[in-house]
């Protein structure tokens, strides 16, 4: 057999063993198994996650007193005071080892909605009719697109020895 030939043989068989040892580290069973075993898991401590809950609607509220009650409404007068909070919320949860949103954060963010802003109710718009003028002119414009177009195919079709 010839150096080259035998050479080119190893290489092969070189990479045929590289690629089944990097699929059996790569494999799915072998990544599952790496997770199944945690040294540890934080599980969720309902009763630990309402009292910091509490902390953080506690530090929301004093913020908020500084905020003039008028301005409730109007995100921008409150919108660092309110990314504290729901940051507050989020770390505490994750922290704690439980999910982010939950049933108890989202408990609890409802009733600090209630307090500050349930009467931040938008007054619905008023749509009316457009006028005749715009809704001739909305009809029309894409009929007359429509037909100009198709006009044009046809024209283009008819003259395809010449645009050829």
């Amino acid at each position: 057999m010839d150096a080259n030939h035998l050479k080119l043989l190893n290489f092969f068989a070189a990479g045929i063993l590289v690629n089944t040892l990097m699929m059996s580290m790569l494999s799915a069973t072998e990544e599952i198994k790496l997770f199944m075993h945690k040294p540890w898991i934080l599980e969720c401590n309902k009763t630990v996650l309402q009292l910091e809950m509490e902390k953080c609607g506690e530090r929301f509220k004093t913020d908020m007193e500084e905020v003039d009650p008028q301005n409730w409404c109007n995100l921008t007068h409150f919108i660092g005071e309110y990314h504290f909070f729901s940051a507050c919320t989020e770390d505490n949860a994750v922290k704690i080892g439980c999910f982010w949103p939950n049933p108890v954060v989202e408990h609890y963010i409802i009733r600090i909605h209630k307090q500050f802003f349930s009467n931040c109710t938008l007054k619905s718009a008023v749509w009316g009719d457009p006028s005749e003028d715009t809704l001739i002119i909305l009809i029309l414009v894409p009929v007359f697109l429509t037909l100009t177009m198709v006009a044009l195919v046809v024209w283009c079709s008819k003259r395809s020895d010449i645009l050829a």
